[in-house]
């Protein structure tokens, strides 16, 4: 899996250069930001492709010194699920949000 950073994402990509996952965010407030989706290729969903780039997310915050909240409700349930690796990069609102969806009418 290689990542390519942007300024509102992250890109996984094949050696050939094909989508594996990307996942979206957007700034949330000081120092937090919103994962807003998380999205799997077709032909890898079920493969821990998502998963993984979590781990990159976390690894990403952890490195620019933020924490997220995740409207996503796949990124919601993730953080709350790997909450005992990854607290110290969830802002302490996405916690008070159950893990089904956090749609608030603004995605």
């Amino acid at each position: 899996m290689n990542c390519r950073y942007e300024r509102n994402g992250i890109i996984a990509e094949d050696d050939n250069g094909e989508l594996m996952a990307k996942a979206d965010f957007c700034a949330a407030g000081d120092g937090v930001i919103d994962i807003t989706h998380v999205y799997a290729n077709l032909a890898l969903r079920g493969k821990g492709v998502a998963g993984q780039l979590m781990e990159v997310m976390v690894d990403y915050l952890r490195k620019n010194g933020l924490k997220a909240v995740a409207s996503c409700s796949y990124a919601n349930s993730w953080l709350q699920k790997n909450s005992d690796r990854c607290s110290d990069v969830i802002a302490a609102a996405n916690e008070e949000v159950p893990i089904a969806c956090r749609i608030d009418g603004q995605h």
